[in-house]
């Protein structure tokens, strides 16, 4: 086996794969990456390269991967799972400088865009022509979109339009061993292996993505927006699943807590009704028609099942606003304590109430104050626990609430994550989830991509021997990898 490249050997050989403006390694120059949007993790890269083409990413895995040096990609570093936290001995790979859209197609319906491209920027370009791009994750003002197809991103109108695997047709990326591959079509299916599904949401344990084909859809001609107040969470997740059962799919269908609620209004003002325990946004578009129908039909259950009050949006500007604090609920709650967690899981619409009411258990019996927003309609579940990093011993305890939020889901039938990955931040519960076989298929897969385990090593899926360290599951001698074999 080579002996380990030195640093100073690293950057001389990066210096032939990209200009020498392109590589950052002063400590200073390196802090902006490291950390995503889950703050609670930090790491310092070893090196920061930003590649501005295809193949000066082609360059730089074919680099890494011959003298054993592991990469993490990073998009716009928005995630919240610690998927692009950067490793202690590895290359931190910028897509940063991949913003160019390359083509927009408006009689296929379809834009050809690279990785660093932000999430809203499609839709603003692509407005003149009656089109946008359906996926809008709450932070798709500046989330990219190779981040969005790493992690399969959704958003408030993910219910009806569907996820990010939904509304793209082909993916270009780039192999550990620096081989360019391309999924997908342009058709509307391609033959083999749907392996463009395989790697959205792959968490970029997989490929490095530069460029994706993705799907635009006409603009609706009407959206018309209901919000609803309930004096109980219970009440208001009974209305969810009633709305799903009567075989009505809203274009969004999203709740938040009173807690939640008054810290939104707090923060943009948009008139929410400050005595509502929950608060349920429905929106319908389509034609006139269609909208008018839903709309009614979605007033008569929200009214029987408990709703103490029921608004309408009467105009465009009406709708954006009621939306306005939804979106914003993230920074709002953030206001309300020095630090705050994010938690991301996945319930079916029937366990809403008794999940919800759990969490609130759950909070008085760690002594730490929760608010809850999340997209009702698919029970992709976003509880935010208040802390302050600054107390001893209180980040810890708040690692356990979320651990424990995220094993109710999994025991009531749902999933530890919805949207935002497992990254570092899941990868304990990924043992509470699947089984041994499972995740020995998961590793299977991982090693036919990445024989020598070096992208974004250690997130993601765990290893076996970390499964039974944590008394998770009971796993045989013959069943754990042989230590030799290579570990992410």
């Amino acid at each position: 086996m080579n002996a380990p490249i030195t640093r100073a050997e690293l950057l001389t050989q990066l210096a032939r794969c990209v200009p020498v403006e392109a590589i950052l390694s002063e400590t200073e120059d390196m802090r902006p990456f490291e950390t995503d949007g889950l703050t609670a993790y930090r790491q310092t890269p070893y090196v920061v390269v930003l590649p501005s083409t295809e193949a000066q990413v082609q360059a730089i895995l074919a680099l890494c991967n011959s003298v054993g040096v592991p990469v993490v990609a990073r998009g716009s570093g928005t995630g919240l799972s610690g998927g692009a936290l950067p490793h202690a001995e590895g290359v931190l790979l910028s897509l940063s400088k991949f913003m160019r859209i390359l083509d927009i197609d408006p009689l296929a319906r379809t834009a050809r865009v690279q990785p660093g491209v932000r999430n809203l920027a499609i839709s603003e370009a692509v407005a003149p022509l009656g089109l946008y791009y359906a996926p809008d994750p709450s932070s798709q003002i500046a989330c990219s979109i190779g981040g969005n197809v790493a992690e399969n991103s959704g958003g408030v109108h993910c219910l009806k339009y569907g996820l990010t695997v939904h509304n793209i047709l082909k993916v270009r990326a780039v192999t550990m061993a620096g081989e360019l591959v391309e999924l997908g079509s342009d058709a509307l299916d391609s033959v083999g292996y749907d392996l463009m599904a395989l790697i959205t949401g792959s968490e970029g344990l997989l490929a490095v993505i530069t460029e994706v084909t993705v799907k635009l859809l006409p603009k609706p001609q009407k959206a018309q927006a209901i919000l609803a107040a309930f004096d109980d969470v219970e009440k208001a997740g009974d209305a969810v699943a009633r709305i799903i059962a009567a075989g009505i799919i809203p274009a969004g269908l999203e709740m938040m807590d009173g807690p939640a609620t008054r810290a939104a209004e707090a923060f943009v003002h948009a008139d929410y009704p400050l005595d509502a325990e929950a608060l349920l946004i429905c929106e319908s578009d389509g034609t006139p028609e269609e909208v008018t129908d839903e709309i009614a039909r979605m007033k008569t259950i929200l009214e029987d099942s408990g709703a103490i009050e029921i608004r309408y949006s009467y105009d465009e500007a009406q709708r954006l606003k009621f939306w306005a604090g939804r979106k914003a609920a993230f920074p709002a709650v953030g206001r309300l304590a020095p630090d705050y967690y994010c938690i991301d899981g996945t319930i079916p619409r029937r366990s809403l109430g008794m999940v919800l009411k759990r969490i609130y258990e759950m909070s008085h019996e760690f002594g730490l104050e929760v608010c809850n927003v999340f997209h009702a309609g698919d029970g992709n579940l976003h509880p935010l626990i208040l802390f302050d990093a600054s107390k001893p011993g209180e980040f810890e305890r708040t690692e356990e609430y979320a651990g424990k939020i995220l094993e109710l889901c999994v025991e009531v039938g749902g999933t530890i994550t919805g949207e935002h990955g497992v990254g570092v931040e899941k990868i304990n519960q990924m043992c509470v989830q699947f089984s041994v076989e499972a995740l020995q298929m998961f590793h299977g897969v991982k090693a036919a991509f990445d024989p020598l385990g070096l992208l974004n090593p250690g997130k993601g899926v765990p290893s076996l021997h970390r499964c039974a360290e944590l008394g998770r599951m009971h796993v045989h001698h013959n069943q754990l990898p042989h230590p030799d074999l290579p570990r992410f």
